[in-house]
């Protein structure tokens, strides 16, 4: 799954970008899926005392709701991106804001003073408002939401690569870099994808369910490390071979 950001102030056109973008992409034969970052606190899709609140009031678990036209699958907190993403089975993500995750992203801005503060090495684009009047601002090229939509996409297709495992910094790091470094190294051509030690390499892979585990290189050499260590002692045990744990529940 490759995930590409749309972020910058409010009222700067992210979301025509975001509702652009996804058509171009839709277009080319992709399949897209998009999270939308809001941030009021007022925001809510349940409505207090309605008959699915009173469902999650009673249960605290997740709470799905089924309508003729729609269906809601509601948590009652705020999902990680990466729990989100879990949750996508799609070839395309486009998220509108969510500055701080590690994703390539397409900055939207008014001005030169908002793109100075928003510019970093995770950027690959600048669009929105600023577009209107500028064709570059410093190295990056800048691309219209409507004329320019095709020459965006093809460089979001050459430029953003499969979406990092996305752990917590203080369990990583085992490829010297923190994610959002990684970002940037990838998008600048220092480093590639397959540089990412959590996902690749893996050491020892555990299911639940169906749904494979997240698990960062220290855990994997952990679980490796106790399992074998139990293991040697059985007759049977041969160092360096596959070894398979299924537990059926």
């Amino acid at each position: 799954m490759k995930v590409v950001s749309v972020a910058g102030y409010h009222h700067t056109g992210k979301t025509t970008v975001v509702v652009n973008l996804i058509k171009e992409l839709r277009r080319r034969g992709y399949t897209v899926s998009s999270i939308k970052d809001i941030h009021s606190e007022k925001f809510s899709m349940e409505k207090i005392g309605s008959n699915s609140w009173k469902h999650w009031e009673a249960s605290q678990n997740v709470v799905i709701a089924r309508g003729l036209t729609e269906t809601y699958q509601v948590w009652h907190q705020q999902l990680s991106l990466q729990q989100m993403l879990s949750k996508l089975n799609t070839d395309w993500v486009v998220v509108e804001g969510m500055r701080s995750e590690p994703l390539p992203r397409i900055i939207c801005a008014e001005n030169k003073q908002q793109l100075d503060e928003l510019v970093d090495g995770t950027v690959l684009a600048i669009s929105g408002k600023y577009a209107n009047d500028h064709v570059f601002h410093d190295d990056l090229h800048v691309f219209k939401a409507d004329k320019d939509i095709q020459e965006l996409t093809d460089l979001v297709e050459r430029k953003v690569f499969e979406v990092l495992p996305l752990p917590k910094q203080e369990c990583c790091g085992e490829c010297g870099f923190s994610c959002r470094e990684m970002v940037e190294n990838i998008l600048q051509g220092k480093m590639q994808r397959s540089d990412c030690k959590v996902d690749n390499n893996v050491a020892i892979k555990v299911e639940i369910g169906d749904e494979q585990l997240d698990l960062v290189p220290y855990v994997q050499n952990t679980f490796k490390d106790i399992i074998e260590a139990y293991l040697q002692n059985l007759k049977g045990y041969k160092k360096g071979k596959k070894i398979k744990i299924e537990i059926n529940n």
